[in-house]
């Protein structure tokens, strides 16, 4: 892993594979860090002949934090929006998308297969609309187009984005996370137990950043509706979702799908919002075939 400068910033980024092979951006979602991409989904891209990429996005993991912008007023934000006006927000999701292109600058990559999850879907999405040169495939999965009529997440899910831990005690921000990752994740795969508390407190050591999750939440709410701007991707585009997502439900995904003209959709039963292990060769697969298209 190594520290990098990306569009006037610090990116924490790894890199897997040979560098001529054709490059994979993996783009995580909210408050995750890049650890969050499975190293076994990772591997699985490097043997189908990628050159693998993932980061961790700004104000969390090990890149560049935004505290001074300080804590953002949801209220205010949701009101501005609703009066018209453009709210007062650290960053966007325009500028966390030309984050992912200076790391491709920065490693010298002129074109890549780009592969968002969740947030990180919106802002692959965002690279394909705002910078479709440096675009040959895009796969968002678990995401959606933030159409406001589409369905919202469940109750219990929804509570995982808006609730924090109970105090600042670190076996308590562990519990918290596993009993986080448990509710969104995988019905038809549930994690085992041991592990996935093992990669809940590794990354709590690794980075804790709760404020740069909420900015990064102000960004999503003010990004809005990309419908319009998704039609004119071009690029062959691969939407996954899982038909158990309690988080982002499965009408995001097909949202998403009927929003970019020739775009693929995979649907996997038993699938929530996460990457289970048992998913990892169905959807490197995927993102193996889509990329035969670009």
């Amino acid at each position: 892993m190594s520290s990098i400068t990306a569009n006037g910033i610090t990116i924490e980024t790894e890199t897997y594979g040979d560098k001529a092979n054709p490059a994979v951006l993996l783009v995580m979602g909210l408050g995750a860090q890049l650890t969050l991409w499975p190293i076994e989904l990772v591997d699985a891209l490097v043997a189908r002949g990628f050159f693998v990429i993932r980061y961790d996005n700004r104000d969390v993991g090990l890149s560049q934090k935004f505290d001074a912008a300080g804590v953002p007023d949801m209220t205010a934000i949701i009101g501005a929006l609703m009066g018209g006006q453009k709210p007062a927000i650290a960053y966007t999701l325009e500028d966390m998308a030309a984050d992912g292109m200076g790391v491709l600058d920065a490693l010298g990559v002129d074109k890549a297969h780009i592969v968002g999850a969740s947030m990180g879907g919106m802002i692959a999405q965002l690279i394909a609309i705002h910078h479709p040169e440096r675009v040959r495939t895009l796969t968002s999965i678990m995401s959606t187009t933030g159409n406001p009529a589409l369905p919202p997440a469940q109750p219990e899910a929804m509570a995982v984005l808006t609730s924090r831990p109970t105090s600042a005690d670190a076996d308590t921000i562990v519990e918290f996370g596993v009993n986080a990752a448990r509710i969104i994740g995988s019905p038809g795969y549930p994690a085992q137990a041991d592990r996935l508390r093992t990669r809940v407190r590794a990354d709590f050591e690794r980075s804790f950043s709760p404020f740069g999750t909420m900015r990064q939440m102000a960004a999503v709410v003010a990004n809005g509706d990309r419908r319009a701007r998704l039609a004119g991707v071009t690029a062959p585009t691969l939407v996954i979702h899982g038909e158990a997502d309690p988080l982002v439900p499965l009408a995001g995904g097909k949202d998403t799908a009927g929003s970019i003209a020739g775009a693929e959709l995979l649907t996997i039963p038993g699938m929530g919002h996460d990457l289970p292990l048992e998913l990892v060769q169905m959807i490197a697969d995927a993102v193996a075939g889509i990329a035969m298209r670009g």
